[in-house]
């Protein structure tokens, strides 16, 4: 043995084997020491992220309802009904809005909390809580809160009924149920919780996500920091959401230690599995290192000859420092360039290089001799498409450069939840991955000797990996696909046809918010329901069903004149209030925005001229879409309308977005400087959404910066979104440019404004959008309508 050591092979084998031994030993010593504790931390880090986005899902569920119960406030009939003491109507009022909400309780109270009328049952909520509701609400104009009734936790909001002083009291409330905490469960990527408590009674579990075991376990503890359910650990961290004298509501929110302990226990396995694997390597190297020389020089020909018929394996490892070592490395070195040449020239003509996946050229390539050797063996193939929902809203909101993270993160978890090797057949040499990128925020997959089954339980499987939140930049983003899906040879039997079909079958999942849709040939028909809203839509137009309601701006240095933005709203005999994104994109997809928008341009001149008439000095805003902005006769339709309602054309004001320029700059621009010429003012809104290109708003002949809600809102607390706004009014003033800010909801915020110097404010703060006759009430009243008054409001 002592003979042996003194060989450089055998001292090699043993010093590497040691160091290998002691690296492995001290793994597992630091594995099992800080495994726990840094599960610990990454549970907590997550506890908080989830806690913040509870709190933010809270805060825009309390919006949300207090939005829909004024929206019942603003209802006309029901106004009606309220007046006449109508008992009838307003029930039947009350439980259709209701029903349309998903509410649990609807009452109208009187002034002095009376019952008026009540969906479905007046003394299901009878809390003290509600009086305190109606007095914030009395005094802040709104108030949401929680209350425990009849055993159940529910969610309240009152809001008066104005008309224009309150006359009456909305309460909507929604139970606290399972649905409602398993919707927060999906969103959190927690377990969640809601106890009440109170000193009189023991504590209670309103709505859980856990079962039985974990909902008697949380009961059974005074803190919910740490808590063992079914031998499984879970971290905690509790969230007071109302704080009464006697009732003390809380949400507990929750996450098992499992997921984040798992890769330590994985990577202890894994380690322990790779001493062995090592040591064996090892001794295995220690037998190669004693080969002869011919041994080598054989391997390295034997490489040479596999190099020349394009086979390129990895090189035969020669661990020598004389000239055969330096052969084997030249072999190395010039077979890596080589490779790597040839990698980069396929991967430029067959891959996508932002994710790696085969692109359209490569997945058609596929897809063909698929087609070819299915029909051959009389096997069936399975094409699936898929689109991700909302992408242009995340790049639009985060960027491109975070969209392309994302697209990244499909293209990865396609490959994972997509594609298996058992799903592939061997003969179709897809490269061991049939997903591909076709093209923007498009994939494509094909599944050989697939079925309608295999191919539905394919796309669930990637339905299902999509959906988990992805965690990218410390964001958490939501991604959901639509999937199509086509068969060959039941829908085509032509590769290209094939495609067609899964992408028809794909924008009808988009289109009826569906995940997956298998190809039907009716799906070439046009949707019955689509055609219905256009017909309805155009109806509306004829009948005058469809209303303008103009907001307010407010002008920060004193003007004899006002400021609104006429905004169209659709009050359907049927359906009732249509919010205007239901139909004002479905108008610009189908074309029929240009009527919408003759019919808003000649009602708000009309209505322009009439307060000219009057005497009034009141400058009108109007929105113009981007297929509004092409329309060449656009300029001489505005100009007859002024002639006809003989209106100044320097009272009207035409938004339009920057995007609008984009799609064709020459006709757009020329458009611009034709409505110009007429005297009316033009202003880009939305400023800062869009492609933001300096260059074309250099170009537009406008008079007005419209800088997007978006920056507004968080002016004061986010000191990026403030030095967006005070660089967009500089710039704006520097070019000659009025600037109005929009989205303003806090004094703070407007008072901001004023001292970065803006022109124009305009949002819920001033106004919400006012009916004419309530225009005329809020012109009287309201000290926002005088100019320059800031401080006195405030």
């Amino acid at each position: 043995m002592r003979l042996r050591f003194k060989r450089l092979q055998w001292r090699i084998a043993v010093w590497f084997a040691l160091i290998l031994l002691t690296v492995q030993l001290g793994g597992l010593f630091l594995f099992a020491e800080i495994g726990r504790s840094s599960a610990l931390e990454e549970v907590d880090a997550q506890l908080e992220t989830g806690d913040r986005v509870f709190s933010r899902l809270l805060d825009q569920r309390n919006a949300q309802l207090a939005q829909a119960a004024r929206v019942l406030t603003a209802d006309y009939g029901f106004r009606e009904a309220l007046l006449s003491r109508d008992a009838a109507t307003i029930e039947s009022a009350l439980e259709n809005h209701g029903s349309r909400i998903d509410a649990s309780l609807m009452l109208l109270l009187d002034l002095d909390e009376t019952v008026i009328g009540a969906y479905p049952d007046p003394t299901r909520i009878a809390s003290p809580r509600l009086t305190q509701l109606v007095d914030e609400a009395r005094r802040d104009g709104q108030a949401t809160g929680f209350t425990l009734a009849q055993g159940r936790l529910y969610q309240l909001v009152v809001v008066p009924m104005l008309a224009p002083v309150p006359v009456a009291w909305v309460v909507i409330g929604f139970v606290v149920d399972e649905p409602f905490v398993r919707d927060l469960k999906h969103l959190t990527g927690l377990e969640v919780s809601f106890l009440v408590q109170s000193p009189s009674s023991p504590r209670q579990i309103a709505a859980s996500t856990l079962d039985a075991a974990g909902q008697g376990a949380l009961l059974n503890v005074a803190e919910a920091r740490s808590l063992e359910i079914d031998n499984e650990e879970y971290r905690g961290h509790t969230h007071t959401i109302e704080a009464l004298e006697q009732t003390e509501i809380l949400a507990v929110l929750q996450l098992s230690l499992k997921g984040a302990l798992a890769p330590w226990e994985r990577l202890y396995r894994e380690w322990s599995g790779l001493s062995l694997a090592a040591m064996l390597v090892m001794v295995l190297a220690s037998l190669v290192l004693g080969r002869t020389i011919a041994s080598p020089v054989s391997r390295l020909a034997g490489f040479a000859r596999e190099v020349g018929s394009g086979r390129y394996a990895e090189p035969p490892a020669v661990e020598r420092g004389d000239e055969i070592g330096q052969l084997a490395d030249a072999f190395s070195l010039m077979t890596e360039a080589i490779a790597s040449r040839e990698a980069r020239i396929s991967e430029l003509a067959y891959r996508d290089a932002l994710t790696g996946l085969p692109n359209r050229v490569h997945f058609m390539e596929q897809l063909h001799a698929a087609v070819e050797l299915a029909a051959l063996r009389a096997q069936q193939i399975a094409v699936l498409t898929l689109d991700i929902d909302r992408f242009k809203l995340i790049n639009d909101a985060l960027g491109h450069g975070f969209g392309d993270l994302v697209l990244c993160e499909v293209g990865r978890r396609l490959r994972v939840a997509g594609v298996r090797q058992r799903d592939l057949s061997a003969d179709m040499r897809l490269d061991g991955n049939a997903a591909a990128r076709l093209g923007g925020d498009e994939f494509g997959l094909l599944i050989p000797d697939a079925d309608d089954t295999v191919a539905r339980i394919v796309a669930g499987r990637i339905a299902t990996a999509l959906e988990h939140p992805m965690s990218i930049q410390g964001q958490l983003v939501d991604v959901r696909a639509s999937i199509g899906i086509a068969l060959f040879p039941q829908h085509c039997t032509d590769a290209g046809d094939l495609i067609r079909c899964a992408d028809v079958a794909m924008y009808k999942a988009k289109r009826h918010n569906a995940t997956v849709e298998v190809y039907d040939p009716t799906h070439h028909q046009r949707n019955a329901a689509r055609l219905s809203l256009l017909t309805e839509l155009r109806q509306a137009v004829e009948r005058d069903e469809l209303v303008l309601y103009y907001q307010p701006k407010y002008a920060f240095k004193p003007d004899k004149a006002l400021h609104l933005e006429a905004l169209v709203r659709w009050v359907h005999p049927q359906r009732g209030f249509v919010p205007p994104m239901e139909f004002i994109p479905f108008a610009e997809q189908t074309g029929y925005i240009k009527a919408i928008t003759q019919w808003v341009m000649n009602r708000a001149i009309q209505q322009c001229a009439e307060w000219q008439r009057a005497g009034r000095e009141i400058h009108v805003g109007l929105n113009i879409s981007a297929r509004d902005l092409l329309q060449p006769d656009l300029p001489e339709t505005f100009v007859r309308m002024l002639e006809a309602h003989a209106c100044e054309a320097r009272l009207i004001t035409l938004e339009i977005t920057e995007s609008a320029v984009v799609d064709d700059p020459r006709n757009a621009l020329a458009n611009l400087e034709r409505l110009r010429a007429t005297g009316c003012s033009l202003s880009i809104d939305d400023y800062g959404t869009g492609y933001s290109s300096l260059s074309y708003v250099r170009q537009m002949p406008v008079h007005e910066l419209k800088i997007d809600r978006s920056f507004v809102m968080n002016l004061t607390t986010h000191p990026g979104d403030e030095i967006i706004v005070r660089s967009t009014i500089e710039l704006a003033h520097d070019m000659g440019l009025t600037v109005t800010a929009e989205g303003v909801e806090t004094e703070d915020i407007l008072l901001r404004l004023g001292e970065l110097g803006c022109d124009l404010a305009q949002g819920y703060l001033v106004s919400r959008p006012l009916a004419v006759a309530d225009l005329d009430v809020w012109m009287a009243n309201s000290p926002w309508a005088r100019s320059g008054s800031i401080s006195s409001s405030a």
